[in-house]
């Protein structure tokens, strides 16, 4: 029998699309969204290590070791040794989990600048980050260099070959830690934590920069800060209004895309606590209204089991969606992450194939109220 040329034509592109969907379907799975936790261990040993939810994350982000005589340095090694041991004791209950060092911090970034000014500070910096990964047998280095290039805080040092040196520091690292790969034959990260703002673009090559790195941790919140500027969302997804500029965690996102950071090595933060301002008035119940002064706000779990029962009234903003908090009482306005919002953010990262989410800080929500509607959406 023969086939018309038309037929023979249709058959063999349905065979074809059958292959294509069995090799499809036999291909290896997508990667499962990373949960970055940062870890707290600048106040001394860690509260209740033992009760941290190890199941649902991937990585745990120890904050912070210091940056002193252009070295990595533990301010702490006392507690942080006792620390590092107990988080790696965790890995009983999930040995997948990673343990990564974090380096800098918005009080601990002033000297990198001076660290990785030149090839032999830099090769310095390297060496005594992955020293201590190899002594206390851990599994990366994150650093946390809040403001390349730009003032930040008072008496931070900062110069425009910052904007070079970001990129050469991550190289320097990198290699230290292939050494290391190649002494013990373990895998070890390299990742780092960036501003949400276009200045934080505008001061690195991250395009350069991500070459190195296993993961870009978008620092999406802090958007706003108590004091008396506008009372605003700090966490938001997206704008509020209608104003192009306004911050939100889409528009960082589309700021580190556009800069050259693939999508499978962008994660998104959200915040476990939340920003506070006191209003002249009730007027829009302070959403975007001018502030008088700051306001006391909170980890989420205070959030949740105190304030929530005391006066305050949650609202959800449709258009940025994200909550916030208002007493019309006392004129206070609150903006935060909740279980909803974190949702938001966690099928964002699935939609746009993002590497995850990260948050600071596990300490601030200790029932587990956030981390809990992460793990549920991510595991659906």
């Amino acid at each position: 029998m023969r086939y018309p040329a038309k037929t023979i034509a249709a058959l063999s592109a349905a065979f074809l699309l059958t292959i294509a969907l069995a090799f499809k379907k036999s291909g290896p799975p997508a990667p499962k969204p990373v949960v970055i936790a940062y870890v707290g261990g600048f106040r001394g040993l860690i509260a209740n290590p033992d009760s941290i939810a190890v199941e649902k994350l991937t990585h745990i982000n120890y904050a912070f070791v210091d940056v002193k005589n252009g070295q990595a340095w533990l301010t702490n090694e006392k507690t942080d040794t006792v620390n590092f041991r107990r988080l790696n004791a965790l890995k009983t209950r999930n040995p997948e989990l990673k343990i990564l060092i974090s380096i800098g911090g918005w009080a601990w970034s002033e000297n990198f600048s001076d660290a990785v000014l030149t090839p032999e500070g830099r090769a310095l910096f390297a060496h005594t980050s992955v020293d201590i990964i190899r002594k206390y047998k851990l599994d990366g280095v994150d650093i946390d260099w809040e403001y390349p290039g730009v003032p930040g805080e008072e008496g931070n040092i900062y110069r425009p070959e910052d904007k070079q040196n970001y990129t050469l520091m991550f190289q320097a690292i990198r290699a230290s830690l292939d050494s290391l790969e190649k002494e013990t034959a373990g895998k070890y990260l390299l990742t780092t934590a960036v501003g949400g703002g276009k200045y934080f673009i505008e001061h690195t090559e991250m395009d350069k920069a991500q070459q190195y790195l296993d993961f870009v941790n978008i620092m999406s919140y802090d958007y706003k800060t108590n004091g008396t500027g506008i009372a605003g969302h700090h966490t938001n997804l997206y704008g509020s209004t209608k104003d192009s500029t306004e911050a939100s965690a889409d528009r960082s996102v589309q700021y580190f895309l556009r800069a050259g950071v693939p999508a499978n090595k962008i994660v998104m933060g959200c915040a476990f606590y939340g920003r506070g301002w006191q209003l002249p008035n009730g007027d829009k119940r302070g959403l975007n209204q001018q502030a008088v002064k700051g306001a006391r706000s909170g980890g989420y779990t205070r959030l949740k089991d105190s304030l929530m029962v005391q006066g305050y009234k949650r609202h959800w903003d449709k258009r940025a969606k994200a909550p916030y908090l208002w007493h019309p009482g006392q004129n206070i306005f609150i903006t935060y992450d909740d279980e909803r919002s974190v949702r938001e953010k966690c099928r964002y990262v699935k939609k746009h194939h993002l590497a995850g989410v990260m948050f600071w800080e596990y300490s601030s929500d200790p029932k587990g109220y956030l981390l809990s509607s992460i793990h549920q959406t991510f595991t659906k």
